[in-house]
């Protein structure tokens, strides 16, 4: 009955922040769901305790990053994005696609994969639009580069901070192992889209007057000083939360931002769901699930271990999604860095795959459902059972090279 009941709680959870009817936060049943784990005795109170003081700097940096990007759209820096891709893509769909490649694997890496999904999306509609072009080629690029090519940086998804968090590396360190496999991913994605989208990207009509637009030179200052910054903190043991905050401030500061809208642009509802879902994975693996995975999980680092550890993420992604599988499995791969970066690269290419694999790419087919871009399960399924394959293959062989190299 314990095991039922927290798998219970986790699926209830998780369906109701895939459904969100009517819009309501992912809390609103999350949270009393964890509450209930713990009254329940399914978690104790001072691991509850300890499972959220242990996430709290996590959270916290989602909450700076996410502050920052908003402050980064209202600083035009989007808006310039959008218009140099139009520009370049004017009147060859391929060359802009190419540009839209570019701007969402720059900008998930630096601003995380939120940004790229919820301020990227709608610029890039609007640019392909202009340019005459189809615009699935393009639409689709933002929700599979926001997952892809989070693999960067730790600070490019939330999964990467608590795999860092974990993992014992340094952030040149990680960066530096993760370049290649990230390449790689970004390659291989580029390659899928322009055979999959041949018919849209030889397809044109006749592009409008592409609005002109002056490089934010401030904003993009700000967030290249941001991104040294958190390279420079490691060392020191700065947190990136607080690199995050200082560049937010520093953005927010010429424009006088009011608190509210501040505290707004955090999205502390999706905050307090993050926290209780930690809480609810931590119940369903006190019920034997740690012992589960910990037998499925290989503990070498040969290319055929990584890929296993890969293989198995990605299903885990999912099957519970990225963020829960990257909760349960960081107990079995945390004593080997290559596994823990093995099981991000699963992790975040495999959400590709379905809908609910990431609940940024749950965002994203919202966002296009209220401009009118409805996308069509059966094409995003048949691009994903085609990338996510071929991605997640490219990213761990380029990670077994660059573990034998670096």
């Amino acid at each position: 009955m314990p095991t039922v009941a927290a798998i219970g709680l986790l699926v209830g959870a998780l369906s109701f922040a895939v459904v969100r009817p009517r819009g309501l936060a992912e809390a609103l049943v999350a949270v009393p769901a964890a509450a209930l784990a713990i009254l329940t005795g399914l978690v104790p109170w001072h691991d509850a305790a300890t499972e959220v003081k242990a996430m709290a700097p996590t959270v916290g940096f989602l909450a700076a990053v996410l502050v920052l990007a908003r402050l980064a759209e209202e600083w035009s820096v989007f808006a310039y994005l959008g218009a140099l891709a139009g520009k370049v893509g004017r009147t060859n769909p391929k060359h802009l696609l190419a540009v839209v490649f570019v701007n969402a694997s720059v900008v998930t890496a630096v601003l995380s994969l939120d940004a790229t999904v919820v301020l990227l999306t709608p610029v890039v509609l609007a640019a392909a639009i202009k340019a005459g072009a189809r615009t699935r080629p393009h639409l689709y690029a933002c929700t599979h580069l926001a997952n892809s090519a989070s693999l960067l940086l730790p600070v490019s998804n939330l999964t990467n901070l608590l795999a860092f968090d974990a993992s014992g590396l340094s952030f040149g360190r990680f960066a530096a192992l993760m370049a290649l496999p990230w390449l790689a991913v970004i390659l291989v994605e580029y390659a899928v889209f322009r055979r999959f989208f041949n018919n849209d990207l030889a397809a044109t009509t006749t592009p409008t007057q592409q609005p002109k637009v002056k490089a934010p030179k401030f904003a993009l200052a700000v967030l290249a000083a941001t991104l040294l910054g958190f390279a420079a903190a490691d060392p020191l043991g700065i947190h990136p939360a607080f690199v995050a905050m200082a560049g937010a401030a520093v953005l927010a500061a010429p424009k006088l931002r009011r608190s509210k809208e501040l505290v707004k642009a955090a999205n502390p509802g999706f905050l307090a769901f993050v926290l209780a879902l930690g809480v609810l994975v931590l119940a369903v693996r006190r019920q034997g699930l740690d012992d589960l995975i910990a037998h499925a999980v290989p503990h070498g680092t040969s290319l055929l271990a990584l890929l296993a550890v890969a293989t198995i993420a990605a299903v885990l992604a999912n099957l519970l999604n990225n963020l829960p599988a990257t909760l349960v499995l960081l107990p079995a791969v945390q004593h080997e860095p290559a596994l823990v970066l093995a099981m991000l690269i699963g992790v975040n290419v495999g959400p590709n795959l379905t809908y609910a694999g990431s609940l940024a790419t749950l965002l994203w087919r919202r966002i296009l459902h209220a401009t009118g871009e409805r996308p069509l399960t059966s094409d995003f399924l048949r691009l994903g059972a085609i990338s996510v394959p071929a991605t997640l293959i490219a990213g761990t062989t380029a990670l077994w090279v660059a573990l034998i190299t670096f």
